[in-house]
């Protein structure tokens, strides 16, 4: 059986402590987020998959994305359809909430960087044995930021994305337990959270 891996995320995540989430907003809106959140420096976005207007913004700012050096990559990828969607619109990553060996061998054979989403030892394990070392925990605000800590005993070589009810009044916080990537969605939508988010990528 091929092997499978995501260090890809080595490079794409590398220096990157926020990524920006725009989930079911259209290609218009979407874009201008994406946008805003480059202008601040956060330069991954990912954009869920769940409509066919969700494909349509996706195409829209991976194109713009690739136009700026951007990284953009395709969320709530549950199945095999979706990392061929996915790929069609020109994502170059693919997340999922949970982990699905279907899914995540076919988002690498696709040539689009895996990352599952765990919340248990057993699913860390089992992402880690397929030969993954990126994994996205989710949801990141009800594990708490000691789960991290936690997991960082047995699993020292897993690098961890914290998605799931994150913002700027606690990225922070995760990513002082070792946390690599925070994902942030709906504080974009908050005037007020911008300066703070900004305020984070300079501290880092």
């Amino acid at each position: 059986m091929t092997t499978i891996d995501n260090t890809a995320f080595d490079t794409l995540l590398a220096g990157r402590p926020l990524m920006a989430i725009f989930r079911g907003l259209g290609a218009r809106r979407s874009l201008e987020l994406a946008r805003q959140a480059w202008s601040l420096g956060i330069d991954v976005v990912e954009l869920p998959i769940q409509s066919e207007a969700d494909l349509e913004a996706l195409a829209a700012v991976a194109e713009a994305g690739r136009a700026e050096g951007r990284v953009v990559g395709a969320g709530t990828v549950v199945a095999v359809r979706h990392v061929e969607q996915a790929a069609a619109a020109g994502a170059a990553f693919t997340v999922s909430p949970g982990l699905d060996e279907r899914v995540v061998r076919a988002s690498f054979e696709a040539g689009l960087p895996p990352l599952p989403g765990v919340a248990t030892a057993t699913e860390v394990q089992q992402a880690m044995a397929l030969g993954l070392t990126w994994l996205k925990a989710f949801p990141a605000s009800l594990l708490g930021p000691a789960w991290f800590g936690a997991m960082s005993g047995p699993f020292p070589a897993a690098r961890f994305v914290a998605t799931g009810g994150m913002d700027a009044s606690n990225a922070g916080v995760f990513l002082a337990r070792g946390v690599r990537t925070v994902a942030v969605g709906s504080a974009f939508e908050d005037p007020e959270q911008l300066p703070a988010l900004a305020a984070l990528l300079a501290e880092r």
